[in-house]
């Protein structure tokens, strides 16, 4: 009756535990890929490495995770023998491959593969001056936007600034005159002809009013000169893109390099398809011999320019997200998926795919993806506000202007206060009341002010 019990205890015990694994310490094989599997000093953290923990925790399992040693998804060779987390996991040398592996007809025929854990398909990446053509103004774009603002703010502060020393300065300022020279609009008239090369009369007297011109000159020039520098190389630069939004468009061009990763699953589509837009990619790819050695060659490539990366959207789309400079293509073909291998005929495979789905079904899997694929980029840079010159390239320039200015107005001053002290001594009065007085007739009209000057000179 005892044993009869004990066995019952038993058979209890298994029924209530139906998604417990095998007690055992689980070997797991990866592969560096950013952001699935990425070293942290000695620890290995991304996607991956959190869903392995949360299919743990799940399921009830202790692990060991190592890196595959060639470093390569799994492919047959000529022998027939498989490479790569594939082969380890039919050697016996992991219980489990847990990495974006892509769920493939001749991959399951020598492994099993639980249900998909993330799904994607093919495009590629490029930069976004290539992958479209801009509506733009393309006399705008040689600058970026605070570039403009920063010539505009510029352009206001000279005009006023050549108003206020020719008001200020005595050599400028003549109230026996009928009118002024330089009032307001003529400050800015006559540095709109400055910053045309143009030049527009009268021209400055005073020592301060010369300075401010001159360096609104240099300013000028200086500007005028990183413009058209900077608009001629991006013109040169266009005319070597084509507006490219498709694989046709890829396939129909030959001024832009497109390239996969070589030996991949990419490759093996593009290679075995029927279709003859990517067999005709294929032929290109291969004439060329412009495969690449890993994804991250192929960002590389493509943030140079000049080149396509044809690879699976996700990776792409981190890229994308990390690079303002890249994009994406919005058309996707051969969708497909990525799964965790284990052996044939694994008692796990059957756990894992309930525990997966579970984690789908509760927003953990979408969780993770929105953890690890973070967007840094800027929305709304381009590519051409990534070539054109902004207001760090020019720092220099704007301090040059901005000291000038400065400087012209406080000789301005000083000659003003020269003045001031000079009638002060004449008429016996307070350099404050004379230095008033003169500021009086400069800026408040000064018409009434400028008659008596004028009497008390007859008088005198």
């Amino acid at each position: 009756m005892e044993g009869y019990l004990a066995v019952c205890l038993c058979v209890t015990a298994l029924i209530s535990a139906p998604h417990t694994t095998s007690a055992k310490e689980l070997s797991i094989t990866t592969i560096k890929e950013d952001p699935y599997t990425m070293s942290r000093g000695s620890e290995l953290e991304g996607y991956c490495i959190d869903l392995i923990s949360k299919l743990s925790q799940k399921l009830g399992f202790t692990y060991k995770v190592h890196l595959v040693k060639d470093q390569r998804y799994g492919a047959r060779d000529a022998s027939g023998s498989w490479s790569g987390m594939i082969g380890e996991v039919m050697r016996g040398e992991a219980d489990l491959a847990v990495a974006p592996l892509t769920v493939t007809a001749t991959r399951e025929q020598v492994v099993d593969m639980t249900t998909p854990f993330m799904q994607t398909g093919l495009s590629f990446l490029l930069r976004k001056d290539m992958a479209h053509e801009e509506l733009n103004l393309g006399f705008l774009s040689p600058f970026s936007m605070e570039m403009w603002i920063g010539v505009l703010v510029a352009f206001l502060l000279t005009g006023i600034c050549v108003f206020l020393v020719a008001r200020i300065s005595p050599r400028e300022w003549e109230p026996e005159s009928e009118g002024q020279s330089f009032t307001l609009v003529h400050s800015f008239w006559y540095i709109t002809g400055a910053l045309t090369l143009q030049g527009a009369g009268p021209h400055p007297k005073s020592v301060s009013g010369r300075l401010v011109s001159a360096v609104w000159w240099v300013f000028a020039v200086l500007l005028l000169v990183f413009y058209f520098a900077n608009f001629s190389h991006m013109q040169h630069a266009d005319n070597k893109h084509v507006s490219i939004k498709n694989f046709e468009d890829l396939s129909h061009q030959d001024v832009i390099k497109y390239g996969t990763v070589e030996g991949g699953s990419s490759m093996s589509f593009f290679k075995n398809s029927n279709n003859p837009v990517f067999r005709r990619i294929y032929q290109h790819m291969e004439r060329g011999n412009t495969f690449v050695a890993t994804i991250e060659e192929g960002i590389t490539r493509a943030q140079e320019g000049n080149f396509a990366f044809i690879g699976e959207a996700v990776s792409l789309d981190l890229a994308a997200g990390r690079y303002c400079t890249l994009t994406r293509s919005e058309e996707l073909v051969a969708m497909r998926a990525y799964a965790i291998a284990a052996p044939v005929d694994s008692p796990l495979v059957k756990n894992l795919t309930v525990a997966i789905l579970q984690l789908s079904e509760g927003g953990e899997l979408t969780y993770l993806r929105d953890k690890w694929w973070p967007n840094n980029c800027r929305e709304g840079q381009d590519a051409h506000s990534a070539n054109a010159l902004g207001l760090q390239n020019l720092l220099g320039l704007f301090l040059l202007l901005g000291l000038g200015l400065a400087l012209g107005l406080l000789i301005a001053l000083l000659e003003l206060l020269s003045k001031a002290r000079s009638l002060a001594k004449d008429g016996k009065k307070s350099c404050c009341s004379a230095l008033s007085t003169e500021l009086a007739q400069r800026f408040r009209g000064g018409a009434e002010s400028a008659d008596q000057e004028i009497a008390d000179k007859s008088k005198a």
